[in-house]
């Protein structure tokens, strides 16, 4: 083959890289654009490319300038004309051009750079927190210090860099010189050895580049100096985040001798002395790290919780601040009154909504009596509260969706099946959390397909889940195909989609593009698209959230809302977090692996199911991170205010968000330095048993709807107890209101230490003690089944605490746990029962009573029956009847009256 030959393939086969390259380039552009034009944000995303761009374009100008000098100045020590070499003078732009680009884009992290920008021009309130060392606010260390930490990194490795580009082209110069007029001399009668040795530059240090870049390194190391001063106040300590005594006191003075010392080394550089430059700055450098160390032995640690104990103040402030302990919180007591009832009048309103459900239970269940065919999948089951007849009911909502990966292996291998037809999920199953069929099962409000709604103040419209937890991508839509909607007996029903959701796909141009970009050129071939078919991508919710905004973290768990007008919309909390919050220490936060040393909610979205339309909503417009991003992306965000009433109604106090929070109480409620220094007064978060394991765990986070003392309302919360390290007795709790204005607002309550209260896992070791509930559960695990034990759910009632824990039994060949009993316990009594009103009605003594309508009549008290136990299950079934009668009639005025308004 001719050279000529090899040219021409040579550049052939570079012109279809670049072509594919190009082709696939503009495909995924296509998708891209037509993606953030469905959801309305075109110019954000024309935001974040040029935020994302930008940078790395000044940074690979300036550094391709900085590496064009280095190696024009090497070119000129080894005595080289570039015009000399015309290949040569033609290819080095290139290879540094690439170079540059490579290491800017490699270098910059662009989120710091934008950030930093986003944050300009931000007001911080006057009352607004900064630091006792420096008086620097929040800001400075959220966006500036990143940034400027981010230049000098870039600027000092673009030095050394430098320096190396500047050596390698003298040296390789030199070389190349030796070699081709000399051969393998170096010099008369000297052979050129290849080895360290040659790899010298002789008389590089009388350069005039190297002495700039030297100055250069040592002006960079004096701003890393100061720029460090900064970051002692993330120093971690053995009792303690921030700059401590030793820090501010010896450290800082010492880093500040130290620049001074690198500044008067910049002429003896000058002057080419590099030896008593480098002895001068290495010699205070070494001091400075070992002087501290010194002062803390010999000084500090004899006296460390005298010397300290400001330190440690500064160190709780910070902490209680960064985690929002203190913004509408409040602290009080709890004292319980010592009675083992509760009072039916008072509490109503919280045991008529006590779960006795377990989520992880009744998801089991309702996946073998709610699925319908085997790809149907109830990904999680969510708490929430409604507000049928204007009276507050909590209960479990669970989307029903399709998971293609459980399709037939014949309809599996189909392409058609998972992206035409088996688009989407359909309906929800909700069940009320107290009520149970005597067969042990969830009553169901809402169940099965198309939805059957079994009570009053609920209506589904579109029950139709496009996009959710499980999903596939990417599904076509308004197609030549019907898509499967749900089973119908032995039948199915099919649809065509009617909504917005997702961007046209009907052109020559948008298939090949999307058929580039999925790798799938059946796309091209079908000929179910039609003109008006529509793509759909990014359907799961949380990838949904995290691709239009990737800065913000995602909560894990997002939850279904059933809006007034039936639709199904999700609801996702998003928070802002950072590692910068001088003082505060770094607690663990769910999704993060480094944790987070402050944390808001600062954002809820929706998204709904059936078109995948999403709203950012402000929620927290205090917090500046969130600042900046509606600095930077005005148009993606709404006010809290903007978001409909209906959705408002079930916004909630994040899980994940009062976890950590718990995490941080348990050791910041103490705020006395001393108390705190020697950890007298730590805490546990409770624990309880779950599942068949014996083995202690976390109380989860419990929604409840209760009324919190000193209230007058019941509201939905999320609740917590806290026990002693050590110890199991409850000693305080923390509650989290969800409703109305309260939104965001925490209460700790603090038990008195001299009064005794039991806590989750004591009432675990009672159960295990009873010889009635431990016959049971021996008999029960060894009949081809085995004992779930729910968890403990810890509820606030008048006067103490009321611990309910409910035992389900399951089949060991199937997954379908029935709730057998329900355990009670309040102080020293115990009630083990079938069902949560028999328990209930001996722990109030017969006396179960609805909170009386406001307005009416008191009757006089009647006694309590001479035998309630006998009494309690008649009790409780005409209870419940009545109740079922009240909204069958309900039901049916609302159908009148609807017809009455049709005449």
């Amino acid at each position: 083959m001719r050279p000529s030959q090899i040219r021409n393939l040579i550049i052939l086969a570079v012109f279809a890289v670049v072509a594919i390259w190009a082709s696939s380039t503009a495909a995924d552009f296509a998708i891209e654009y037509n993606w953030w034009k469905e959801i309305g944000q075109v110019n954000t995303w024309v935001g974040m490319l040029w935020y994302s761009i930008a940078p790395a374009a000044v940074g690979s100008f300036a550094a391709f300038l900085a590496l064009w000098v280095a190696h024009s100045r090497g070119l000129h020590f080894a005595g080289i004309l570039q015009r000399d070499h015309r290949l040569y003078s033609r290819l080095i732009p290139v290879g540094l051009g690439i170079v540059a680009i490579v290491f800017a884009s490699s270098s910059i992290d662009y989120w710091t750079v934008m950030r930093y920008f986003g944050s300009r021009g931000l007001a911080a309130p006057a009352d607004a927190w900064k630091d006792q060392v420096f008086s620097r606010g929040l800001p400075f260390y959220l966006f500036d210090l990143p940034f400027y930490a981010e230049v000098l990194g870039f600027a000092f490795v673009l030095a050394i860099l430098c320096a190396l580009v500047f050596w390698v082209t003298a040296r390789g110069w030199q070389l190349a010189e030796r070699f081709r007029y000399g051969g393998l001399k170096d010099g008369p009668n000297r052979t050129l050895t290849i080895g360290p040795g040659s790899l010298l530059l002789p008389g590089a240090t009388r350069a005039g580049f190297v002495r700039i870049l030297t100055v250069i390194l040592l002006v960079g190391f004096a701003v890393w100096i100061y720029l460090g001063n900064y970051e002692l106040l993330l120093n971690s300590h053995a009792f303690m985040t921030g700059a401590d005594y030793v820090d501010e006191k010896v450290t800082l003075p010492l880093r500040w001798l130290l620049i001074g010392v690198t500044l008067v080394a910049l002429p003896i550089v000058w002057t080419r002395r590099y030896k008593q430059a480098i002895l001068l700055v290495a010699g205070f450098f070494i001091l400075q790290l070992a002087l501290p160390g010194l002062v803390h032995a010999v000084y500090v640690r004899p006296n460390e919780i005298s010397i300290e104990r400001p330190y440690i103040e500064r160190h709780i402030e910070a902490t209680s601040i960064a985690f929002g302990l203190n913004r509408n919180a409040q602290e009080l007591s709890f004292t319980p009154n010592g009675q083992a009832s509760v009072d039916p009048v008072q509490d109503a309103t919280l045991l008529d909504n006590v779960r006795l459900w377990d989520l992880r239970a009744y998801n089991a269940t309702i996946t073998q009596i709610q699925a319908l065919r085997p790809y149907y999948t109830f990904p999680a089951t969510d708490v929430d509260r409604y507000f049928p007849n204007g009276r507050i009911k909590q209960v479990l909502l669970s989307a029903r969706e399709i998971d293609v990966a459980q399709l037939s292996a014949e309809a599996s291998q189909s392409w058609i099946n998972p992206r035409f037809i088996y688009t989407h999920g359909f309906g929800a199953v909700m069940s009320e959390v107290n009520k149970i069929t005597p067969d042990g099962l969830p009553v169901l409000l809402i169940e099965n397909a198309p939805p059957e709604i079994k009570t009053p103040g609920f209506k589904l419209t579109r029950p139709e889940i496009y996009y959710g937890a499980k999903t596939q991508d990417p599904v076509f839509v308004h197609t030549a195909r019907e898509e499967f909607d749900y089973p119908s007996g032995d039948q199915n029903k099919y649809s065509t989609y009617q909504g917005s959701g997702g961007f046209p796909v009907g052109s020559i141009l948008l298939k090949t593009a999307a058929a580039i970009s999925q790798g799938e050129p059946n796309i091209i071939f079908t000929s179910y698209l039609t003109g008006e078919s529509r793509m759909m991508i990014h359907r799961n919710v949380q990838e949904r959230l995290q691709y239009l905004a990737g800065f913000l973290t995602w909560d894990q768990d997002p939850y279904l809302v059933i809006g007034d007008d039936g639709r199904l919309v999700w609801i996702v909390d998003g928070y802002t977090t950072s590692l910068s919050h001088p003082y505060s220490a770094t607690l663990p936060v769910a999704g993060l692996e480094e944790g987070a040393n402050y944390m808001r909610n600062a954002v809820k979205a929706t998204v709904d199911a059936y078109d995948g339309k999403i709203s950012l909503y402000v929620f927290d417009p205090s917090d500046p991170i969130i600042q900046a991003y509606q600095h930077l992306f005005p148009k993606l965000f709404l006010p809290a205010s903007a978001m409909p009433a209906d959705l408002r109604r079930h916004a909630r106090y994040p899980e994940a968000l009062f976890q950590t929070q718990a995490e941080a109480y348990r050791t910041f409620h103490m705020r006395d330095p001393q108390v705190f220094y020697n950890k007298e007064d730590i805490w546990d978060i409770a624990h309880n048993l779950f599942g068949q394991s014996s083995q202690p765990e976390n109380v989860q986070p419990t929604y409840v709807v209760a009324t919190l003392p000193g209230e007058k309302s019941p509201e939905f919360l999320l609740i917590l107890p806290f026990t002693p390290r050590g110890k199991d007795n409850l000693i305080g709790w923390m509650a989290a209101r969800c409703d109305g204005d309260h939104l965001g607002n925490l209460v700790f309550y603090q038990l008195p230490k001299q009064q005794l209260m039991y806590g989750p896992m004591q009432i675990e070791s009672r159960i295990d003690q009873d010889q009635n509930i431990s016959k049971d559960l021996t008999l029960w695990n060894q009949q081809g089944s085995h004992v779930l034990r729910g968890n403990i759910i810890s509820l606030p009632v008048t006067g103490g605490f009321l611990y309910v824990e409910s035992i389900y039994i399951q089949a060991t060949e199937a997954r379908m746990p029935q709730l057998k009993k329900v355990v009670l316990a309040m102080g020293d009594r115990l009630i083990y029962r079938d069902n949560f009103d028999q328990a209930l009605a001996e722990l109030t003594g017969g006396a179960i009573t609805s909170k009386p309508v406001s307005g009416a009549a008191a009757s006089p008290q009647t006694p309590p029956p001479a035998n309630p136990g006998k009494n309690a299950a008649d009790l409780a079934e005409r209870v419940r009847q009545i109740r079922d009668q009240a909204e069958q009639l309900v039901q049916e005025l609302e159908k009148l009256e609807k017809d009455a308004g049709k005449k």
